[in-house]
């Protein structure tokens, strides 16, 4: 009696689902495909994880894929595992596996973070890159070496600059003015190709070439910023050796840049 009562649930459930999408039953055998009609009314994006699963294929694929194509339409991660949950609802009669869950989280986490990197690459009001920007600029520079047989852990350096007294400054648009003033001053220091871009909310970072003057031009550094008064006073300028490999020096920035 008690499995017959939990065939009934698990039918009243699939039940629901399909009223949902406006077609009568819809819990296919395995190894069939659904009908036109209910893949035109699963969510979005998701007929072909619906039609994985009736047909019995491997999903992780088509859920790849779907949690790509949803982000590229602007579809946020929770509407995208609803559908996910919504459409297993209505094939299998089940909530998603993890992988399922996984491979499309992955890939819209993946999507998203490829647009991000592609936005403007500087701060409009700062004219400082952004974090995203810098570690771009980064990786540039690893594989340009790559290609010559170099070592970026001899040829380039990060300088920080740290601003420990700048959470003192009331506002964002005063903090974001002292980002200004320090940054010009980090210009007239160098002011050639080196990117300057902000790491959290009180560094800056210069990744610029190693040369025999990068010594010289940290302490003069130093000197102007106190020069500048107020939270100036209080900065540190120091030179932080890269590592040999691209990946380190990614983790390197991000660690800069969560302390």
């Amino acid at each position: 009696m008690e499995g017959a009562t939990s065939d009934n649930r698990r039918r009243a459930v699939v039940g629901i689902f399909a009223t949902l999408v406006r077609k009568g039953s819809v819990e296919p055998a395995q190894g069939r495909e659904l009908s036109p009609g209910v893949l035109e009314g699963l969510p979005g994006r998701l007929e072909a994880v619906g039609d994985a699963l009736a047909c019995g294929r491997d999903v992780e694929p088509a859920c790849a894929s779907v949690g790509r194509d949803l982000a590229r339409d602007g579809v946020d991660l929770g509407e995208a595992l609803c559908g996910l949950r919504t459409t297993y609802a209505v094939v299998t009669g089940r909530p998603p596996s993890l992988a399922a869950v996984e491979a499309l989280a992955l890939a819209w986490s993946e999507e998203t973070l490829g647009y991000v990197h592609q936005l403007s690459c500087e701060d409009p009001l700062t004219g400082l890159a952004s974090l995203a920007h810098v570690r771009a600029r980064l990786s540039e520079v690893y594989r340009e070496a790559d290609q010559r047989g170099a070592s970026v852990a001899a040829s380039h350096a990060l300088v920080v600059v740290e601003l420990p007294l700048l959470a003192g400054v009331e506002g964002r648009f005063g903090r974001a003015m002292w980002h200004v003033r320090v940054a010009e001053t980090v210009r007239l220091v160098f002011p050639g190709s080196e990117t300057i871009g902000q790491a959290g909310g009180s560094r800056l970072v210069v990744l610029g070439e190693r040369t025999e003057l990068l010594g010289r031009k940290v302490v003069a550094l130093s000197g102007l910023l106190e020069g500048l008064g107020g939270p100036g006073r209080g900065a540190q300028v120091w030179i932080e050796g890269l590592p040999r490999g691209n990946d380190a020096a990614a983790s390197l920035l991000d660690e800069l840049a969560r302390a």
